[in-house]
């Protein structure tokens, strides 16, 4: 059964050789490009639903293939790179990048985030108006939030943040993208950011000290988990 197809943005023959088989086993059609030029023309020829892009290419940074990707399509990136410092992951993911992995990565890790990608993408290829995950439903239409089929009452900033989570869910959410969603300006203090996660926690986590929905990726961001389903 083909699971997707994949556009494979890589110019490590030994990563490739790794990658491709395992991709194809899982029933992946894979398209590989070496280098930055290669992939933005396998976006327009392969149209695929999730591109992996290592940032270190021999034409041009992968930021700048992001910033090109993202003029004309909205195929889900997920940056597999070797530069683990956090203002790289940091621009990847101000750029338009969904996710980011670090090198050198666990397979079964990298491909629960591609099947998260292909679930995001069919979720907005239906156009869909609620979100469901495990006991949390957000119904973007209605602004309304249940867990375990109770209605959760939620303030307009913490139900902002929440749909900008909900939206991405499974992916990385930069805190300058939930600042400007939830404060309109990218630049507020981060700490307010925090506070409203917290609320949020509070209300959503069983237990909100260690959370397990809403988790926060150190220095970037925060991203809402979403479990596969059974």
């Amino acid at each position: 059964m083909i699971q997707g197809h994949v556009l494979l943005v890589d110019d490590e023959p030994a990563l490739v050789s790794v990658l491709q088989p395992v991709l194809k086993a899982a029933g992946y059609t894979v398209t590989v490009a070496p280098d930055g030029n290669a992939a933005i023309s396998g976006v327009v020829a392969h149209d695929p639903d999730v591109v992996l892009l290592d940032l270190g290419l021999p034409d041009m940074d992968g930021k700048e293939v992001i910033r090109i990707i993202r003029e004309s399509s909205t195929v889900p990136i997920i940056v597999i790179s070797a530069r683990h410092q956090e203002a790289e992951k940091i621009a990847a993911l101000d750029e338009g990048a969904d996710d980011y992995v670090n090198k050198p990565f666990e397979i079964g890790e990298l491909m629960a985030r591609i099947r998260a990608a292909v679930r995001r993408l069919q979720s907005q290829a239906a156009s869909a108006a609620v979100f469901e995950g495990g006991d949390l439903r957000v119904d973007f239409g209605k602004r309304e939030v249940e867990l375990l089929g109770e209605t959760v009452k939620l303030s307009p900033k913490e139900y902002m943040l929440l749909h900008a989570l909900a939206r991405n869910a499974g992916q990385v959410v930069t805190h300058k993208r939930l600042l400007t969603a939830g404060w309109g300006n990218s630049t507020s203090d981060l700490q307010y950011l925090r506070v409203y996660i917290g609320l949020l926690r509070q209300k959503l986590e069983e237990n909100p000290s260690e959370p397990e929905l809403i988790v926060t990726e150190p220095g970037v961001g925060y991203r809402l988990m979403v479990r596969d389903p059974a």
